[in-house]
């Protein structure tokens, strides 16, 4: 994985946020999932693969992960405040014919982003279907608020122990990721209706959110749908999720 220089912007309300940059070209703003930050696009080479097709591959990390700011006070996590980090971002950079996509939470926020007024050319959403971007998904967040809420408190050795150890050398924050769990706003379908950009919906096949991708898709006036190789877990990995990416991305938003 590449050692990419982190630079950082400020939030809406000041916080301090970071990102990485990878190649040159056309911007595409790529977000992370929960428990993670801009390096999962960095793992298996995906950002620089995409990045050889000519676009310059953002990568920012969310507050409460990765290098940017984690505060504890609740205050600093408003309801939406993920997508009005992202928003800030793309006025940061000053970017106006871009490309947005993320994975998992960052799907959901991508989503966000576009039904709040991004105008990307094209966008992502991969590892999500509708379910979780209406919220009645239970999802990595419903599993993962008993171990944050019950940090250093679980009999050793035991699953919810072992979890919290794993989430500790991880260096995540629990009091922050509760307050980023806390700030997640779900999207009706309405709305979800109303994005006119073409929007590639893209999943593993042996990923539970799978079921009701298609539902997204039949929902987004411009979706498409493509299914990649694994779970949730694995999907983003993938070599075949990267070049579903390049191929919806230099299609013009067709695959």
């Amino acid at each position: 994985m590449p050692d990419l220089a982190v630079s950082f912007f400020p939030g809406r309300d000041g916080v301090n946020l970071a990102y990485r940059e990878v190649g040159e070209g056309r911007p595409l703003v790529l977000l992370h999932g929960l428990l993670s930050d801009g390096t999962l696009w960095l793992r298996h080479g995906q950002a620089e693969t995409i990045a050889t097709h000519g676009y310059r591959v953002i990568l920012p990390d969310f507050r409460g992960h990765g290098r940017s700011a984690k505060p504890h006070d609740p205050a600093a996590y408003p309801l939406d405040v993920l997508a009005d980090d992202g928003l800030a971002l793309v006025e940061h950079l000053g970017l106006d014919d871009y490309d947005l996509g993320g994975y998992s939470l960052g799907a959901r926020i991508a989503v966000r982003m576009l039904v709040r007024g991004a105008t990307p050319g094209r966008a992502v959403v991969a590892g999500q279907g509708m379910r979780e971007l209406l919220g009645t998904g239970g999802g990595a967040s419903a599993r993962l608020r008993p171990i944050l809420n019950g940090w250093g408190t679980f009999e050793p050795g035991s699953p919810e122990e072992r979890t919290e150890q794993w989430l500790r050398s991880a260096g995540e924050d629990p009091v922050a990721l509760l307050h980023v769990m806390d700030s997640m706003v779900a999207t009706p379908a309405e709305p979800i209706g109303g994005i006119q950009v073409p929007t590639l919906v893209v999943v593993g096949a042996d990923d539970e959110r799978a079921a009701t991708a298609d539902e997204l898709v039949a929902t987004l006036p411009h979706g498409v749908r493509a299914t990649v190789p694994g779970d949730h877990v694995a999907a983003v990995g993938t070599p075949e999720l990267t070049a579903a990416i390049v191929d919806f991305l230099i299609s013009g938003g067709n695959l």
